[in-house]
C-alpha cells in the first residue's frame, strides 16, 4: 500500500486526532474477529473479579484487603463497559456468559485456587494482569483505528488502571520477596497457551492440562482473618456510638473516635464480599454497583487509617474488632446480609447519622476530619441507592425491607461473653491509652471525663450489639 501524501486543510490534525491516513488505510480486524477478542477480555476481567473479591474476607493483611478492594472494583467497572461494547456490536443473544476456552478457565481457576497469600499474588500479579494488558495493546495495535474507535477507547481507559494494577503487584511482590512455586507458573503459562493466549489470537499449543490446586472446586471461606497488627480482634471493649453521642464528651477526642470507626470498616469489605461471592446469577450492574460500595468501605477504612497517622497515634494500640463480620458471615444467608446492611445503613441517614459526624469534626476545628466525613457522607447516599436498587426492589415496601433486615440484625449472636471466657478476649478498655497518646501528640491536658469513660458491654443490654461504622 502506498503512502499517502494527502494533507489535511492548514496541516490540521487530521481524522479528529484518532490516526493519520496510513494507520486508517489499515484494514484492522473484522467486527467478529474484535467482538470474539473483546469477549475474552471481559471474560478475564469478570474472572479477575471473581477473584480479588472472594479472597478479600480470608486475606490476613491489611494492605492486601484493601488492594483488592479497589483492584475488584476497576475490574468490574471495565468488564460493563466491555459488556456495553460489545452489545452495540452485534444484537442479542450476546454470549457474555459462556466460557470462551475451557484452558482459560482452568487458568482463572488455580488462581482463584491458590492456597497461599504468595501464590495468588503470583498468580494475579506476575500472570494474568501482564497477560491481559498485553492482550489489550495488541488489540490496539490490530484493529483500524478510526472504524474501530469506540473500542480502542475503552481499552485505553481499562489499561490505565489495569497498569496501576500491575505497578501495584509489582511492588507487592518485591516487598514480600515472593517466589512462588515455577512449577505452578509454568501450569499457568501453559493453560495461556494451550487457549492462544488469552485473546485467543496466538497459535495454540495444545497439550494436556492436569489442574493442580483447582482440582477440587474452589469453597470460599467466610471467615475473616486479620495480620498480626490485629492482636485482639474479638475486643468489644469500647463502645463507640455511645461515647460520639453523649453530649458532654468534647468534640476533639470524638474525632479520634470517629478515626476509630472508620478503620474499623474492615469488616465491611469482609462482609460484603461474602455476598458478592456467594450471590449468583444477578445482572452484570449488580456485581459493579455492590463491588463499588464495597471498594468505599476500603475506602473509608483507609481515611481511619490516615486520620491516626494525622493525629500521631499508632492505630495498632487500636483494638480493631471483626465480630460483625464474623456474625454476619457465618450466620446469615446473603440476602440476610444484605438486609442487615440496609437496615444499619438507613441508621445513618438522619442527623444523628453522617451529618452528625461532620458536624463534629467541623466543632472539633479538624479539616482532615472534616474532609474525610463529608465524602463518607455523600458516599452513604450511593450506597442508599444501591441498597433500593438491589435489595429493596425485592420487597413490596422500603418499610417491609427495613423491618426484615431489622429480624435479619437480631438472629446474629454476638458471642462477646463465651469469648471473653474462652481466653480469646478480655474485653479491655484500650480507649485511655490512646486518647493519652493523642493528647500527648496534641500537647493538651487530657480532659479527666474523657479518661473516665468507659462503657462495657456487660451494663447495658443494648451493647450486645456492636453497630459498625458503614456501611
Amino acid at each position: 500500500m502506498s503512502t499517502t501524501n494527502y494533507t489535511p486543510l492548514h496541516n490540521l490534525p487530521p481524522l479528529a486526532g484518532l490516526a493519520d491516513f496510513d494507520s486508517a488505510r489499515q484494514p484492522g480486524l473484522s467486527v467478529e474477529e474484535s467482538v470474539r477478542r473483546l469477549k475474552r477480555f471481559h471474560y478475564a476481567l469478570r474472572r479477575l473479579h471473581e477473584i480479588f473479591v472472594a479472597r478479600i474476607t480470608a486475606e490476613p493483611i491489611y494492605e492486601f484487603k484493601m488492594g483488592f478492594s479497589l483492584h475488584s472494583h476497576y475490574c468490574a467497572e471495565h468488564a460493563a463497559a466491555l459488556r456495553v461494547r460489545v452489545g452495540e456490536m452485534r444484537e442479542p443473544p450476546l454470549g457474555l456468559e459462556v466460557v470462551p476456552d475451557e484452558m482459560l478457565a482452568i487458568f482463572f481457576d488455580e488462581i482463584l485456587s491458590a492456597p497461599e497469600t504468595a501464590l495468588l499474588l503470583a498468580g494475579i500479579y506476575s500472570k494474568a494482569v501482564p497477560a491481559i494488558i498485553n492482550a489489550m495493546e495488541k488489540y490496539r495495535a490490530d484493529v483500524n483505528p478510526l472504524a474501530d474507535a469506540p473500542s480502542v477507547r475503552v481499552l485505553r481507559f481499562a489499561l490505565l488502571e489495569l497498569q496501576d494494577i500491575a505497578d501495584y503487584g509489582a511492588k507487592a511482590l518485591k516487598a514480600l520477596g515472593v517466589r512462588a512455586d515455577e512449577t505452578w507458573l509454568s501450569l499457568l503459562e501453559q493453560c495461556l497457551s494451550a487457549s492462544g493466549g488469552l485473546d485467543g489470537a496466538a497459535e495454540v499449543c495444545p497439550g494436556k492440562i492436569a489442574r493442580k490446586f483447582s482440582a477440587q472446586p474452589y469453597r470460599y471461606d467466610p471467615v475473616p482473618k486479620r495480620d498480626e497488627r490485629f492482636p485482639d480482634p474479638y475486643n468489644m471493649g469500647v463502645n463507640a456510638e455511645v461515647f460520639l453521642h453523649d453530649p458532654a464528651m468534647p468534640a476533639p477526642p470524638k474525632c479520634l473516635m470517629m478515626y476509630y470507626r472508620r478503620i474499623r470498616e474492615i469488616d465491611v469489605p469482609e462482609m460484603m464480599a461474602s455476598i458478592i461471592t456467594e450471590t449468583r446469577d444477578k445482572p452484570w450492574t449488580y456485581y459493579k454497583d455492590m463491588t463499588r460500595q464495597l471498594w468505599d468501605e476500603a475506602r473509608h477504612a483507609m481515611m481511619g487509617e490516615v486520620g491516626f497517622v494525622d493525629m500521631g497515634v499508632d492505630w495498632r494500640k487500636v483494638m480493631i474488632n471483626f465480630t460483625w463480620s464474623l456474625g454476619l458471615n457465618t450466620q446469615l444467608n446473603p440476602k440476610e446480609r444484605h438486609g442487615v446492611l440496609y437496615y444499619i445503613e438507613q441508621g445513618q441517614m438522619p442527623k444523628t447519622g453522617k451529618r452528625y459526624e461532620w458536624e463534629v469534626a467541623l466543632m472539633a476545628e479538624n479539616a482532615l476530619a472534616a474532609t474525610f466525613q463529608d465524602f463518607d457522607w455523600a458516599d452513604e447516599v450511593l450506597h442508599a441507592r444501591v441498597g433500593r436498587d438491589w435489595y429493596v426492589s425485592e420487597f413490596t415496601s422500603a418499610k417491609e425491607a427495613v423491618e426484615w433486615g431489622d429480624q435479619c440484625w437480631s438472629k446474629v449472636l454476638i458471642g462477646w461473653r463465651e469469648w471473653r471466657d474462652k481466653g480469646l478476649t478480655t474485653h479491655r478498655n484500650w480507649w485511655p491509652d490512646v486518647y493519652l497518646a493523642a493528647c500527648k501528640n496534641w500537647n493538651a491536658k487530657p480532659d479527666a471525663a474523657v479518661l473516665a469513660y468507659h462503657e462495657t458491654y456487660e451494663t447495658k443490654r443494648a451493647d450486645l450489639k456492636v453497630i459498625p461504622a458503614s456501611a
